[in-house]
């Protein structure tokens, strides 16, 4: 298990910040001329280490499949600033032939790298990723669990099979994790998953779980994203208990 000091040198709030929060979709417009991919892919193998985490970092905005083989060895690199880039950018240029080094990564003791590797295993939608990120979601840190919780949520495009080996370990982290960000992340999570199962027990058990969370979670911000997630499902027996939770003023 991990130390949640490892990235004492955080805020809470900037801890819990995802990627996604400050990379912009790989299509989204911008008045700032993005970088020469030739000139960064050049970069990636420089002997300069700035060098080389300018360019991880250009590939963070690029998609450019030749930069893969470069970022996968760039993981082990050195610095950790290089290896954070590195495993970011490779969220922006998935390969299967990525997840392997992405998950032997999950071991670096830098916290800002597993925070990295586990969005980028999620952007893989790879089975190999699933128990890594189970794990993660169990035993990291609060930054890394909440990230792995989103990830989880991209099971639901690799198989029936992840789906359900997911959803147990959500709604475990969902009642029990102590922090909320945690918390309303595998409720999100789990609102995804659940909109790809047919009407079954773990369907049942996992909006079950949903609306104990809507009703039961001390943080308002949990019990709206569970709300939330019911509501995007659209369960006829979820939609009614809500509707009676909100009635009788629990929600």
């Amino acid at each position: 298990m991990y130390d949640e000091d490892d990235l004492s040198v955080l805020d809470l709030e900037a801890e819990l910040e995802s990627p996604l929060d400050k990379l912009e979709p790989v299509d989204a417009e911008s008045d700032v001329p993005k970088p020469n991919p030739e000139a960064m892919l050049a970069l990636l193998d420089s002997t300069d280490v700035q060098q080389r985490m300018l360019a991880a970092r250009a590939f963070c905005e690029l998609q450019d499949e030749r930069s893969i083989p470069h970022l996968i060895r760039l993981l082990p690199d050195p610095c950790p600033l290089v290896r954070v880039s590195a495993a970011y950018a490779l969220g922006r240029n998935p390969s299967l032939d990525a997840v392997v080094p992405l998950i032997a990564q999950l071991a670096d003791w830098n916290g800002y790298v597993r925070k990295g590797v586990v969005w980028a295993l999620g952007n893989c939608h790879d089975r190999r990723a699933l128990s890594p990120l189970l794990d993660s979601l169990k035993t990291d840190i609060s930054a890394v669990r909440l990230w792995a919780a989103s990830s989880l949520a991209q099971m639901a495009t690799v198989g029936y099979d992840c789906v359900i080996a997911a959803i147990p370990a959500l709604i475990e982290a969902m009642r029990k994790d102590p922090i909320a960000a945690v918390r309303s992340n595998c409720a999100w999570a789990l609102g995804q998953l659940c909109r790809e199962l047919p009407s079954n027990v773990i369907y049942a058990t996992a909006i079950d779980a949903l609306i104990e969370t809507c009703a039961e979670d001390e943080d308002v911000g949990v019990r709206e994203d569970a709300k939330a997630s019911v509501l995007k499902v659209g369960d006829p027996r979820g939609l009614q208990v809500i509707e009676e939770l909100e009635r009788d003023g629990f929600l």
